[in-house]
């Protein structure tokens, strides 16, 4: 009876050890699936480094740090999610970094004004890396009513206006502008054909060498933005972008910076519709007092726009109108200038707006600002504090 027990205890304890075994290779090999499977999703896990095509919604972790080497490509109808205090890096390796946004994908970005999401490189110059790029499906006015994007390839405009893109708030772009040829560069953020259903809050591009934050069509409204030395353009729109941006602040000390807004309808066709419409309310606007003959806000190319209490300086050409379409839209008042102070006077190009129509609307010329400072222009907009750089 001993005996029996005994053979039977080691044959049970032999089976009990090969079931856990197999069991805990049956957990291996599932946590190993799971881990390619993230890898195969735009994550390798186990060193957090991001890269590929995002298939399958993604979520970044609260507080951790990734670092990006190449494309990151969200594809519909995936969304990644970055949450508050991401840190992604872009890599320097050779590869060309960027984050892309296709159309019926989704990025959800919310930090806070205590931790904010950052997007940096870790080569710490202009031009870095590629930024963040999202399509949307909103109305655009190329020939076509689509484009593509100028990084990635991806496909956007379309119908919708209200189409939803995700969510951006408390995000902190640094160091975008990679040149990928002489005709195509990164911004901190473009925005293609993104729809209002997108909410953008509290965004920051900071020391890129393309523009700041750029519109092509669409009528996603932001507010709360501010760029900081963008060698090109802080804020650029074309392709019948209509819609709205509150407290606005862009801030230039690089030499190289161009405009403080460069504002286009469609360069090819000046009439094309959807028109250029942003209306666009509490702007701060400090240029690099150039000695060259560089504009601060230049409005050409039959854009539309409507701009309310402004304070524009730093620039030899603080305010410049041009095209006729975009003259006649300021002089039948269909574009609007309210409570507008500029350094100097308004230049017109055709004369069909005039600095004299500027001043009769209640707009002010030749003003002093004593904006000289990032602490100055911080406190006309507290809302800066502690998440811009």
């Amino acid at each position: 009876m001993k005996a029996n027990f005994l053979r039977t205890a080691t044959w049970a304890m032999v089976l009990c050890a090969s079931m856990t075994a197999f069991t805990a290779c049956d957990d291996d090999e599932n946590e190993n699936e799971q881990q390619q499977d993230q890898t195969d999703n735009g994550l390798n896990p186990s060193s957090n480094v991001l890269g590929g095509d995002v298939t399958s919604d993604l979520t970044l972790e609260a507080g951790k740090s990734y670092t990006l080497s190449g494309a990151l490509q969200v594809k519909a109808p995936a969304t990644l999610t970055i949450e508050e205090g991401v840190t992604i890096t872009a890599n320097n390796d050779g590869q060309v970094d960027y984050i892309l946004i296709e159309q019926g994908a989704k990025i959800d970005a919310q930090g806070t004004a205590e931790k904010p999401i950052v997007m940096t490189a870790e080569n710490k110059v202009m031009g870095a890396w590629g930024g963040l790029h999202i399509c949307g499906r909103a109305p655009i006015n190329t020939a076509s009513g689509t484009g593509m994007s100028e990084i990635g390839n991806a496909s956007y405009g379309g119908n919708d206006a209200k189409d939803n893109s995700g969510v951006l708030k408390y995000v902190r772009m640094e160091y975008t502008g990679y040149a990928f040829d002489e005709e195509h560069e990164s911004n901190g953020i473009s925005f293609y054909g993104v729809g209002n259903g997108t909410k953008v809050s509290y965004v920051q591009a900071y020391m890129g060498s393309d523009d700041g934050l750029e519109f092509f069509g669409g009528t996603v409204n932001i507010d709360h933005c501010v760029v900081v030395d963008c060698t090109d353009d802080s804020f650029d729109w074309t392709e019948g972008w209509s819609g709205k941006g509150d407290y606005l602040v862009a801030f230039q000390t690089d030499s190289s910076c161009d405009c403080l807004i460069e504002a286009d309808n469609n360069g090819d066709d000046n009439d094309a519709t959807p028109v250029s419409h942003p209306v666009l309310n509490h702007l701060t606007l400090v240029g690099n007092n150039s000695a060259d003959n560089s504009r601060g806000v230049r409005l050409r190319a039959g854009t539309q726009v409507e701009i309310s209490n402004a304070q524009i300086t730093g620039k030899p050409k603080a305010l410049t109108v041009e095209t006729t379409q975009t003259e006649q839209a300021l002089a039948d008042g269909i574009s609007k200038l309210a409570n507008v102070a500029i350094s100097g006077e308004l230049d017109s190009e055709n004369g069909i707006y005039t600095n004299a129509m500027f001043v009769a609307a209640g707009n002010r010329t030749n003003q002093t600002f004593d904006l000289g400072s990032r602490d100055k222009i911080e406190a006309a907009n507290m809302w800066m504090s502690g998440w811009t750089k």
